[in-house]
């Protein structure tokens, strides 16, 4: 068994107890214990679970989405930089939009730590979750269809709820960036993120840099279609200009060692979003 899947089960088992003790996960997996500690390193950076005396503790989004845990340990470091990075976009008493992507999330996370004043609307049910009992946040959740492997809403009635709707920052994630623009994996979805960007004075995408050249199913729109996108610091050089020549400012999130006089490369003329 590679540490992929063996993470994947112990997570499983994390995930249905609440709580599972280090002897039980090294009996049922067959493996030492030395390893299942090697594991739950890599689970708890990522979020999911929370070490405590003589075991570890679920962490993960709730309700239990496994497609959601999945993509939110890919690239995690990646996505906290970007997400920190990020972070620093939002003000004391902003109105802000979140979709459901996992870069978001950890978006959501960084927002959940500091005591801004907000007012969130999100069509994600793991990112609705995180705000439920933060007393600084008041939470406004789409209705709609709910696509059970991510946890959000989509659809006519999320799309019309949001042409209801103004707020001042809508923060995105994509699937995939390529010349043509920006892509999501779901149509429906895709559909609701265009009412998102309708429905904001400023659209900002954040995507890892693994996200540069890939397509996905449906477009969301071109490159100029947003105001900001950030990234991590792998991002390829020639994506820098690609962006800045289609009018979007460009904010790389250095690593944590890094200096911070080279954390941004910002564009002018920066424009709004069609």
């Amino acid at each position: 068994m590679n540490a992929e899947t063996r993470r994947e089960q112990i997570l499983e088992i994390v995930r249905s107890k609440g709580f599972a003790s280090l002897p039980s996960l090294a009996q049922t997996l067959r493996v030492s214990e030395s390893t299942i500690r090697r594991d739950l390193d890599h689970l708890e950076e990522a979020g999911a679970t929370r070490r405590t005396h003589g075991g570890v503790l679920y962490s993960g989004p709730s309700p239990h989405l496994p497609h959601f845990d999945h993509r939110q340990a890919t690239n995690w470091h990646r996505k906290q930089q970007v997400a920190a990075r990020a972070a620093e976009l939002i003000e004391d008493g902003d109105t802000l939009l979140l979709d459901g992507g996992s870069t978001t999330y950890e978006l959501a996370r960084e927002l959940h730590q500091r005591r801004l004043q907000l007012q969130i609307v999100t069509n994600s049910l793991p990112v609705a979750t995180l705000f439920t009992s933060h007393d600084n946040v008041d939470l406004v959740l789409i209705g709609g269809y709910l696509h059970g492997r991510t946890g959000v809403t989509l659809g006519p009635y999320a799309n019309q709820m949001l042409a209801d709707l103004n707020v001042r920052l809508a923060v995105l994630s994509v699937a995939g960036i390529t010349q043509r623009g920006y892509f999501n994996s779901n149509l429906l979805l895709v559909e609701t993120e265009r009412q998102m960007v309708a429905a904001a004075d400023e659209v900002v995408v954040v995507a890892d840099s693994d996200k540069f050249g890939r397509s996905s199913l449906a477009l969301l729109g071109p490159l100029g279609s947003v105001n900001t996108l950030v990234s991590d610091h792998q991002m390829p050089s020639h994506w820098r200009q690609e962006l800045k020549a289609a009018g979007v400012r460009v904010i790389v999130a250095e690593p944590v060692d890094a200096p911070d006089t080279n954390s941004t490369d910002v564009t002018d003329g920066a424009h709004g979003h069609s």
